[in-house]
């Protein structure tokens, strides 16, 4: 009984390696930008928000 799906070789699997490897590196790549770039200084900036205000509300309280 042959194969539904003949199994990848050659050319096919170069590309297919060189795909998934470009995907893979860009995605951690970019992934890591946003995370360090972005959203790690926002959430810094909304804590020191938050703690000013809660010193501002306990300089209030005495």
């Amino acid at each position: 009984m042959p194969a539904a799906i003949p199994p990848i070789t050659g050319m096919l699997r170069r590309g297919l390696v060189l795909d998934l490897s470009t995907a893979f590196g860009f995605g951690t790549t970019f992934g890591y930008l946003w995370w360090y770039g972005f959203h790690l200084p926002r959430v810094r900036e909304r804590d020191t928000y938050y703690a000013r205000l809660e010193q501002e509300r306990a300089a209030q309280r005495d």
